[in-house]
């Protein structure tokens, strides 16, 4: 019967009864473009996992700086009370985001605080207010990183950032201060896959997903577009196109050179995948996710280190995936 509920979970898209993989990392970046912090578990929000880009740096102009402007940024490390990925905590009155940076002094941040609202912040193309957290952030960020900055806090209650519906095939879903998604998935086999042909391995920090997975062939995730995780149902609505972050070490904080990009290029590009995209000359590493039950109110949101990965549809090509 185990077989045969298998067989016809293939046959019509389903999820067979074995997971097609294990998630052995979860990763949440507070602050855009800076570390990660690596989690045993992390609810689920309205805009991806709770506290993933809930902050930006951004210039004196109000625009998001990234690793491709400041690679210091990849050692600026942001830390959240461990029960802040527990469902349902709430800051109080001593809660922290604490950033800690080489050369620096540890500088705490109130979760709780009043904010002024400023206007004119930019992410890519989306262009609304954000909560600035003050002078004494901005002049810390501004001595670690050489010139003008200030930190801002997404606007929760009064912008919303809209997925793009072109691939989420809705315009419900959401995100902060995100490049496109809520979330990004990859696959160890994957980076496995990689590094086989580079000189010097790179880590999967490279890439920075949210959920890292082990256990399936090597990019097997290009092709999941409907997946489920404990009891959340994810949709892959896109291969994660990469800038140059990729090659910046995230353990010094200098850009590395060409690599991992270069060999990318020669067995990832769109070219090769044979995608049909407005931008040519991109490399891709990584799949965008929504998640169906972001749209709706309720407990048990909520994924773990160890829990399976089911895969419900699948399409036969990275193009297919694409289009």
């Amino acid at each position: 019967m185990e077989a045969v509920s298998s067989l016809l979970g293939s046959v019509f898209g389903g999820a067979s009864s074995d997971s097609a993989a294990t998630i052995t990392s979860i990763f949440i970046y507070p602050i855009k473009s800076c570390k990660g912090i690596s989690v045993p578990q992390a609810p689920i929000s309205s805009t991806g996992f709770r506290w993933d880009r809930q902050w930006v740096v951004v210039n004196a102009k109000g625009r998001a700086c990234t690793q491709r402007v400041e690679p210091k940024l990849a050692l600026l490390e942001p830390h959240l009370p461990a029960d802040a990925f527990n469902q349902g905590w709430e800051p109080t009155h001593s809660s922290y985001l604490v950033l800690r940076a080489p050369g620096m002094e540890e500088l705490k941040v109130s979760l709780t605080k009043t904010c002024d609202v400023i206007d004119d912040i930019t992410v890519w193309e989306w262009n609304g207010s954000a909560l600035d957290e003050g002078d004494q952030v901005s002049e810390w960020l501004s001595n670690y990183l050489g010139k003008q900055y200030r930190l801002v806090r997404f606007n929760t209650a009064s912008q919303n950032r809209v997925v793009d519906p072109e691939y989420a095939r809705s315009n419900q879903y959401r995100t902060m201060f995100h490049d496109e998604y809520p979330f990004l998935l990859a696959s160890q086999g994957s980076l496995n896959a990689l590094n086989e042909l580079l000189e010097e391995p790179v880590s999967i920090n490279r890439f920075r997903p949210n959920i890292l997975i082990d256990g399936c062939d090597p990019f097997a995730e290009d092709l999941w577009t409907e997946i489920k995780i404990n009891k959340s149902v994810f949709h892959g609505v896109k291969l994660c196109a990469r800038c140059k972050v990729p090659t910046v070490n995230q353990e010094t904080g200098i850009f590395s050179g060409a690599e991992p990009t270069e060999t990318l290029m020669k067995f990832r590009s769109d070219k090769v995948l044979g995608l049909n995209k407005k931008q040519a000359g991109k490399v891709y590493f990584g799949q965008n996710l929504v998640c169906r039950d972001s749209l709706t109110e309720g407990k048990d949101k909520v994924i773990q280190v160890g829990d399976p990965v089911y895969v419900f549809k699948k399409v036969s090509s990275s193009a297919e995936a694409a289009a």
